[in-house]
């Protein structure tokens, strides 16, 4: 990614996840802990331990993003959007993660216009890949929520999406 569109990550609120390392985990160990950790409880039960996983004291501070204040709407109502709306929902309704990947990749940012359109595929893309993967590589009406509501995003609980 550029300078440009880093500092635009940044600005987004999402610094942190740009240090985040890939990572490299044996299957037989996540399986593990998931098989350990207890959803309705928010609790990873170990041999050593339980403990408590929350979502503003654990997921955002490791993350590096905000995780209180108002979470988004579930998922977008079609009907109810604005004409220009309608328009960017239908540029990304069934995009593939490789499409969206290539489109972040290759979009300039030299405008306005084209650094709220990174924006929108910078939002859909991390969500896709790490905050709200879902079992089909297609983009889904639950990530297409955040891109409507881009003033004061950085504000929003992304620790609702966990």
């Amino acid at each position: 990614m550029t300078e440009e569109k880093k500092a635009i990550v940044r600005d987004l609120g999402f610094g942190g996840l740009m240090h985040i390392p890939p990572l490299r985990v044996d299957h037989q160990l996540l399986r593990e802990l998931a098989n350990n950790f207890k959803l309705v409880e928010n609790r990873l039960k170990t041999g050593y331990g339980s403990f408590q996983i929350t979502k503003k004291k654990n997921i955002g501070h490791a993350l590096g993003i905000n995780a209180t204040g108002d979470l988004f709407p579930e998922k977008v109502d079609y009907k109810k959007l604005s004409d220009d709306d309608k328009i960017i929902y239908r540029r990304f309704q069934g995009k593939t993660l490789k499409s969206l990947t290539d489109e972040m990749m290759e979009i300039g940012v030299g405008n306005e216009e084209e650094r709220l359109m990174f924006k929108r595929i910078f939002i859909l893309y991390i969500q896709m890949v790490f905050l709200l993967p879902t079992t089909i590589n297609k983009i889904s009406p639950v990530h297409m929520a955040p891109i409507f509501k881009m003033d004061g995003i950085s504000e929003r609980n992304w620790g609702g999406m966990f």
